[in-house]
């Protein structure tokens, strides 16, 4: 097998089957398959998922695999990347929709490119405009200064400014990047051997980011290929169940990564600042949201 495609399900059986759907419709050069993980959904749509694509799954194409528990984004994907043996590996998140020739385009990107061990598209929202997460820098203390300060958004074609989402440079153009979004993360196999997978400790935001930062660590290339496009309908996939948690696990992921990869490297004002402009701005949004309701 040449691809693997790994779609994590939880109570969006519209959207995954438009994601799904928008994957099958076109003919691939190579052999694919496609992992659909359910993360324990009480809505029937796994079930009704299973109905839908009962062809594909008895041919073989779409494989699914249930977990009894909810344990998170990075712990669904892992379950089917140890079943995968495909060259390539993709995480496509259940609220995107592949346009024209991404895959093809990706994976031959990828074919000629041997240094390169991940592999991002140009993504689209809804309304046209880029998803500024498909292009980062890694959240360095200066540069994650520079985008809580407002001052990202003042000088956006500021080299040194706008750094977090790299808005200097073309959406337009491919070039090498620090970081990814997991809404498509096509990733070499042998990268994976090499660095592991995804870390466990995250359970919904900021493991793409530590992935990143491990693949660039073991001297990889990540790459943003602009020449492939999905549409994500970002936040379509948790609109009707952000809560606490989902919150609360936001800010947490900036905190497990500082503590991982940064917390070493800087003096402790730095780490008491950095704490504090975490939880600041995770008690600000908490209380927005209870005036909101």
């Amino acid at each position: 097998m040449d691809l693997s495609i790994i779609i994590v399900n939880y109570e969006t059986y519209d959207l995954t089957k438009q994601t799904i759907e928008s994957v099958i419709k076109h003919k691939q050069p190579f052999e694919y398959d496609i992992f659909l993980v359910d993360n324990a959904s009480k809505d029937r749509s796994i079930e009704r998922l299973q109905e839908y694509f009962q062809k594909e799954s008895e041919s073989g194409l779409i494989k699914f695999i249930l977990n009894n528990e909810n344990k998170g984004f990075a712990y669904a994907n892992n379950v089917a990347l140890n079943k995968t043996t495909s060259k390539y590996v993709l995480l496509l998140n259940s609220d995107t929709m592949v346009k024209g020739n991404c895959l093809k385009d990706s994976v031959n990107y990828m074919d000629t490119h041997e240094d390169v061990g991940a592999l991002g598209c140009k993504v689209v929202l809804p309304n046209g405009k880029l998803d500024k997460a498909c292009r980062r820098s890694f959240p360095k203390f200066s540069v994650s200064f520079y985008k809580m300060t407002g001052l990202s958004r003042l000088f956006p074609k500021s080299k040194r400014f706008g750094r977090y989402n790299l808005t200097y440079l073309s959406e337009d153009e491919t070039y090498e990047v620090d970081c990814i979004v997991g809404a498509f993360m096509l990733v070499r196999s042998k990268t994976i051997q090499e660095v592991g997978l995804l870390d466990e400790i995250f359970f919904m935001y900021g493991e793409d980011i530590d992935w990143c930062y491990r693949i660039k660590a073991a001297n990889w290339k990540i790459i943003y290929y602009s020449d492939a496009k999905i549409i994500h309908y970002k936040g379509a996939s948790t609109s009707k169940k952000q809560n606490k948690k989902l919150t609360y696990e936001f800010y947490r992921a900036m905190y497990i990564f500082y503590n991982k990869h940064y917390k070493e490297g800087y003096p402790w004002i730095t780490t008491i600042v950095t704490y504090m402009g975490i939880w600041g701005m995770y008690g600000l949004k908490m209380f927005k949201n209870y005036i909101i309701r």
